[in-house]
């Protein structure tokens, strides 16, 4: 088949590699919509180390093309959707309801965490791709939904609303989301799905700030025209955002969020952060203002995506809107670069074999 390795840095291209092989409690699925996630880009810059010959990817549609022994329930031909992160069900993580910290009940793939396709395993920019912990993880897309309506709910949709449930959002709150790539916008939406009061917007792409109020946001900064700390503060009476997300994984982002955020309010971390990040003295209120940082990796599992679908399903959350760019599976050498550099006002592409 054909799939996109990682060789090295800035060098991830198309090589014909073996069909995965089925296990007892695996699947294979022929992959029909996948897409590049942030994540990806930094593999692809070398910020995020993957072993050389890796094929990448970790947000599929497909159908079944085979499944293992143990798994029931399924049939070939179902078109299905897998998270990126792959929960066991069994491990004491995953008993203990951390299903995107499993550590796998094999013992193989030691405690990195659920994420495995595209990064402990290979992934889903290829023709087919094996599904770890199947029964766990082949979530069914609803009659009627295309690839495209439902493809982020692998991982940016899931990523970006867990945001908002890590931060305990509660009915009324002020939420200001920084950065309004994919992940960022997820966000937005999550923080109108859960209840706040008022969601802030901050980006300087005008493109991403306009789709960013079609996704929930009561008000968008362009923090290169305007102080978006000041402007937090007079919007909420001085006191700075009850939750304050960081959706890149840069230093600055993650400063203006402890400086935009109230004492005693939550700083929610989505970015994957490529260097070192420090924590400043004076946002921090030094050590004693009751401000909590949490980290989230995006949760897993069939039910998961299952529950997402369905807000696809009945209108209340429209993820199609994120893609800008289409390209076959062929072409990904191109869509690589102009996704990971923000070229030709790309939010998201989608990747057909």
């Amino acid at each position: 088949m054909r799939a996109a390795v990682f060789k090295d840095v800035r060098d991830i291209h198309i090589e014909e590699v073996p069909i995965p092989r089925c296990g007892p409690t695996d699947a294979i699925v022929k992959v029909t919509t996948t897409t590049i996630c942030g994540t990806d880009s930094h593999i692809w810059r070398g910020e995020y180390p993957v072993a050389p010959g890796r094929v990448v990817g970790h947000e599929p549609a497909g159908v079944i093309h085979e499944l293992g022994d143990a798994v029931t329930g399924y049939e070939i031909g179902e078109r299905v959707v897998v998270g990126a992160i792959t929960p066991c069900g069994a491990c004491y993580f995953c008993q203990s309801g951390d299903l995107s910290q499993c550590a796998g009940y094999e013992d193989q793939w030691g405690i990195i965490g659920g994420w495995r396709l595209g990064n402990s395993m290979d992934g889903v920019q290829a023709e087919y791709f094996r599904v770890p912990y199947a029964q766990a993880n082949l979530a069914r897309i609803p009659e009627g939904l295309s690839d495209e309506e439902v493809l982020f709910v692998t991982d940016i949709a899931t990523t970006g609303i867990s945001a908002v449930e890590t931060a305990d959002v509660q009915l009324g709150d002020s939420v200001v989301v920084f950065a309004q790539g994919p992940i960022g916008l997820c966000a937005t939406a999550g923080a109108r799905l859960r209840g706040a009061g008022l969601v802030i917007a901050v980006d300087s792409n005008a493109k991403r700030l306009e789709m960013a109020r079609t996704m929930g946001a009561d008000v968008v900064i362009d923090y290169t025209q305007e102080d978006p700390v000041a402007k937090i503060k007079a919007l909420t009476e001085g006191r700075g955002a009850d939750v304050a997300i960081e959706a890149l994984g840069i230093q600055e982002t993650f400063e203006n969020c402890l400086k935009s955020v109230r004492p005693a309010g939550m700083v929610s971390s989505l970015g994957v952060y490529g260097d070192k990040v420090t924590i400043p003295l004076e946002p921090f209120i030094y050590g004693i203002g009751d401000i909590d940082i949490r980290t989230t990796l995006c949760p897993g599992g069939k039910k998961r995506l299952s529950s997402l679908m369905n807000l696809v399903k009945i209108g209340r959350l429209d993820l199609k809107q994120l893609i800008t760019h289409r390209f076959s599976l062929d072409e990904i050498e191109e869509a690589y670069p102009l996704f990971s550099n923000q070229e030709d006002g790309v939010v998201k592409v989608t990747i057909t074999p």
